[in-house]
């Protein structure tokens, strides 16, 4: 039975296990965008995980989500994240930068002055913090058909930018609520262009996207994150039937070009939704398939795998922030310890790079 530390073919990777760390939300940064000493330590540390995935990045400040978001757009952007992908090699872990646009769920005190954008002018509910407090989401403006092709320009050049700073590829954030997932959503996608009115017209700007980024870095170094069902942020996906021909149809339109993994967010990956989903997804014989419970799940060892069962590998989120040396405590049975909260977006190194490794001594 394969178990999480047995090593993982990924696109043109060898992982060392099937534990990845999911990309995860922790505002460090300035508001230049740019990965600082922290950001090396933090995901150097967890270089042990057969594949680190980084933060959600922009591409473009205009496309900023929250506070403390790193970029990868400027030249200091890209050097920043240089040394983060150079600290991560020399401790012999393999990186992924996921690059997201914030879509509705910004405010325009976060993209210095521009309103948000979205496929249609439909507002999400919800609230989001900018530099100084927490303020509603606004309507967003929603895109001109025109200007779609700079959304995917957008992301082929961030990509780029991400494999000229030494990342071993570039995950793309179709998940959670944000633009991509606004497109493919019934709920918040109303156009009645191209882009928009059947699952097919959809997925249509994701599988650009998609089509772009392996153009521009090859295939074999391009990852999507995708959350069918994942009803937060304001998205609604309550009919099983669309959302199948909606993600199947994306994974079926993209089998040819031989990703190297699709992520998965989604509370029962043995569902019947997600059983079609996944063997879509590894229907061409090399996409992998990466799986994870989602917000509010606390993933363990033994919930790993499980879902190693299902797919080829496990995303952890939690326990990956408080246990650098994660990989190592489950293989020997070890304790774990408990990430604190209230410092998952504080800022500094309190509760980011102060987590310590297993000793007898810390753990007596």
């Amino acid at each position: 039975m394969t178990s999480v530390f047995n090593s993982l073919e990924l696109g043109r990777l060898t992982l060392q296990n099937r534990i990845v760390m999911a990309p995860l939300t922790r505002s460090r940064a300035g508001r230049n965008g740019v990965p600082t000493q922290l950001h090396e330590t933090y995901y150097s540390q967890r270089a042990s995980f057969g594949l680190v995935v980084t933060e959600g990045v922009f591409p473009t400040v205009t496309r900023r989500a929250f506070p403390g978001q790193t970029g990868i757009d400027t030249p200091e952007q890209i050097a920043g994240w240089r040394r983060v992908a150079d600290a991560v090699h020399e401790a012999g872990g393999r990186i992924f930068m996921q690059v997201m646009n914030a879509g509705r769920l910004s405010h325009a005190s976060l993209q210095e002055g521009t309103q948000p954008v979205a496929p249609s002018a439909v507002a999400s509910g919800t609230a989001v913090r900018d530099f100084e407090s927490r303020k509603d989401c606004p309507v967003p403006r929603a895109l001109d058909t025109d200007e779609l092709p700079g959304i995917i320009d957008e992301f082929r050049h961030a990509a780029r930018n991400a494999i000229d700073a030494g990342m071993d590829g570039v995950e793309i954030h179709g998940a959670n609520g944000y633009l991509l997932h606004e497109f493919l959503s019934p709920n918040s996608n109303l156009r009645e262009d191209a882009y928009g009115g059947s699952p097919e017209k959809r997925f249509r700007l994701v599988e650009e996207i998609v089509r772009a980024v392996a153009d521009e870095i090859g295939a074999d170094r391009v990852g999507i994150r995708l959350s069918p069902q994942n009803n937060i942020q304001g998205i609604e996906e309550v009919d099983a039937a669309d959302v199948v021909a909606t993600y199947g149809g994306l994974l079926d339109a993209t089998a040819d070009l031989g990703l190297a993994y699709v992520s998965f967010m989604h509370a029962e990956p043995a569902g019947e939704v997600m059983t079609d989903l996944i063997g879509r997804a590894r229907a061409n014989g090399r996409t992998r398939v990466i799986l994870n419970h989602g917000f509010g799940h606390l993933t363990d060892r033994e919930a790993a795998e499980r879902l190693v069962q299902h797919g080829d590998a496990a995303v952890v989120g939690r326990l990956a922030i408080s246990n650098p040396d994660l990989v190592r405590r489950w293989k020997e049975g070890l304790p774990v310890t408990a990430p604190d909260e209230s410092t998952f977006y504080t800022g500094g190194e309190k509760g980011y790079t102060d987590y310590p490794v297993y000793t007898a001594e810390t753990h007596a």
